[in-house]
């Protein structure tokens, strides 16, 4: 696994969490891939985009039927953030493997953006997974 989180994360520059949030106030889109459990346990990002990991590539391909709205360009920025950020690395290859150059995640996830003292929000429900079109 070492190796291969390796070679996934050399294609592309990790963002820091404050890089993140930075980035998404200059219109960059964070992806919650986390399962409901941890998000309901941990918290959200405020206002990112939560898509399962099985279902992300078909949502964020903008030539694929079933991708979200927000999917219009090759050319978005899409950070992907996880729990810890090791889904989210693999995760962020597989995107720019379908062309979306400008994929990366948060180095150590959604617990390293707590620790960071980013904001965080705990809905009465945790947000539901984006389907097409939604």
């Amino acid at each position: 696994m070492d190796r291969l989180l390796a070679q996934a994360r050399s294609g592309f520059q990790r963002l820091r969490p404050a890089e993140a949030w930075a980035a998404a106030g200059r219109g960059a889109k964070i992806v919650d891939t986390r399962p409901e459990h941890q998000r309901r346990a941990a918290g959200e990002v405020p206002g990112a985009i939560v898509i399962e990991r099985n279902h992300l590539e078909w949502r964020l391909d903008p030539t694929c039927e079933s991708r979200i709205p927000e999917a219009s360009s090759r050319h978005i920025q899409w950070i992907v953030i996880c729990a810890e950020g090791y889904s989210s690395s693999l995760a962020a290859a597989a995107l720019r493997e379908l062309g979306l150059h400008n994929a990366t995640d948060v180095v150590g996830g959604f617990d390293a953006w707590v620790e960071a003292g980013l904001p965080t929000v705990r809905p009465a429900r945790p947000t539901a997974p984006r389907g097409p079109g939604e």
